[in-house]
């Protein structure tokens, strides 16, 4: 839903900012700060707008409907570390002596004393990305929003970065703004634009740069990590945290710096999203940025709210503040408020030797999530030189077909009573016990998340899953296969079903084809004749009326 506040709150907040004189001492150009006493003290200025750096404040925030609505995101994670084609991490892992990433390096570029991260990010040079032409191609394929890599945990800006002016892709590597040409072809194309960030455990994470060989010609020589030199990409050196996501030893300094780079995003890209690759971390610095992504939003929507940041902990989503966000996962039943699935065909970095998904298991996956009050943000990771593959062409034009035919049971849904039947199902409506009023995670728990949902599921849904959606006084049984018997049965709407409180079928129609040739509604369930050609042969959508209140 909008935001609660009105223009008139909006525009109160920001004329008491600037009554009361507040300035940016530290950095130009920055914007007037809301009032507030942690502010002013901190000296890192948050937008002026109706929220206020807290919990308390920001437990205001509803999901914005555009989001609700959207059902369907594509995300490009992209960066230098997809210039090797090597997959996943490869910033931290060619410095990690025996992982395959290590191996390929030393075999193709050098040993990583002598040619290390900061030489390979001149190799990605991004030569036939074409912007306008990937974002036409997703929205024809049923996208509603895009979201770009802002920054990675190698510590790379991929937008003209003012706090990171050496290590960013116009600086270095492609030479082009890459996240801002990613925003206008989204915008040309009509689609919302995000950006994902995943910055605050880069000071850990890249910390296997300051190591050197266990064994071999050159064990005990230090890898190039150590050069203070190239400090501003690697951090200074230091003892690593026993684990890459403790950030509990991360200095007070690097806490601005993220703070102020993840703002200086927000100035300049204007995201209509942010997806953190954790939950909030560094409290007072955590709660700012949220605060003026979405004062930022504000002021440019009118005084409402139409940004959304996601988090991957259930205690900073449970009231308010931000999108839960489930990696590679999905809600267990109907979740109370919006969430998202964040997933890949693949791998999340380029991997020319990675295993996809079938179209079948990303249409499975769509369904299954939106059923259940959720989106879906799909990866396509893109080549070194910013181009699909041919498999994840094939598995986008799958895509793109099932959407033209079944959309309309996608976008602008909502979750019935159940989100389905059939022996994939896990749960039906969540008990809303699950959102006791947690505390937040200490940056002293590394990695900790506490969320209620399951693994997605990598087999294929059968004709005995069907996923539920409801729009405008219709509902929507997706079957996930073809029956054998050329008959599909819904059980779930058999009479006398108390989930129908008296209700009967009144009509049944086949998406993207018209009326079924013939259905019947018995005490065994909601039976419908198929015809033998399928407008998709990935889930088969079913409009039902007479069931749902109008």
């Amino acid at each position: 839903m909008p935001s609660p506040y009105s223009r008139r709150s909006f525009l109160r907040t920001s004329a008491l900012a600037a009554g009361a004189g507040l300035t940016a001492p530290l950095l130009p150009n920055r914007a007037l700060a809301s009032p507030g006493p942690a502010d002013e003290a901190s000296g890192y200025p948050i937008a002026p707008g109706p929220f206020e750096a807290t919990r308390a404040s920001l437990q205001q925030y509803r999901c914005p409907d555009w989001f609700r609505d959207a059902k369907f995101g594509i995300w490009a994670h992209w960066g230098p570390q997809s210039a090797p084609e090597m997959g996943d991490w490869y910033a931290r892992n060619l410095y990690i002596q025996g992982n395959r990433q290590y191996e390929h390096h030393l075999r193709t570029y050098g040993h990583p004393s002598k040619f290390g991260y900061k030489d390979l990010i001149p190799t990605w040079k991004a030569e036939n990305f074409d912007p306008d032409y990937l974002l036409a191609l997703y929205r024809k394929a049923g996208a509603k929003f895009f979201v770009s890599m802002g920054v990675h945990h190698d510590n790379f800006d991929l937008w003209n970065s003012r706090h990171q002016p050496r290590w960013n892709a116009v600086a270095v590597g492609p030479r082009k703004n890459i996240a801002q040409l990613f925003k206008d072809a989204a915008v040309k194309q009509g689609l919302r634009f995000g950006v994902s960030q995943h910055l605050h455990a880069s000071y850990e994470w890249m910390s296997t740069c300051f190591g050197q060989d266990a064994s071999g010609p050159l064990a005990g020589t230090p890898y190039d990590g150590v050069d203070p030199r190239f400090a501003d990409l690697y951090h200074p050196r230091h003892v690593p945290a026993p684990q890459p996501g403790d950030v509990s030893r991360v200095p007070e300094s690097w806490k601005q710096q993220y703070l102020l780079r993840l703002q200086d995003l927000i100035d300049q890209l204007q995201p209509d999203l942010m997806y953190h690759d954790g939950v909030i971390r560094f409290e007072r610095y955590g709660l700012k940025l949220v605060a003026h992504l979405y004062n930022r939003s504000a002021a440019r929507h009118d005084g409402q709210v139409e940004a959304v940041y996601t988090s991957k902990g259930m205690e900073d989503c449970q009231v308010g503040t931000a999108v839960l966000d489930y990696e590679r996962g999905i809600a267990e039943g109907i979740w109370p408020n919006p969430f998202q699935t964040d997933t890949c065909v693949a791998g999340w970095h380029y991997d020319r030797n990675a295993r996809y998904r079938s179209p079948k298991e990303c249409i499975d996956l769509l369904v299954d999530v939106v059923s259940r009050n959720g989106t879906l943000l799909l990866n396509f990771p893109l080549r070194s030189d910013g181009t699909l593959d041919s498999r994840e062409m094939g598995i986008i034009a799958e895509i793109t077909t099932w959407m033209a035919a079944n959309s309309e049971g996608i976008y602008g849904s909502r979750p019935w009573k159940v989100c389905g039947e059939g022996p994939s199902v896990a749960g039906t409506v969540l008990d809303s016990s699950v959102f006791k009023l947690l505390p937040p995670i200490p940056d002293t728990s590394p990695g900790a998340r506490r969320s209620v949902g399951a693994r997605d599921r990598k087999d294929p849904l059968t004709a005995r899953d069907v996923r539920f959606t409801t729009k405008e006084g219709f509902l929507y049984a997706f079957v996930q296969g073809r029956p054998p018997s050329g008959h599909a049965l819904v059980t779930t709407l058999a009479t006398g079903s108390p989930l129908l409180e008296g209700r009967k079928v009144a009509a049944v129609t086949l998406l993207g084809q018209g009326p079924v040739p013939a259905w019947k509604q018995t005490d065994q369930g909601l039976e419908v004749t198929l015809p033998e050609r399928l407008p998709s042969e990935h889930g088969i959508g079913l409009k039902i009326a007479g069931v749902v209140s109008a």
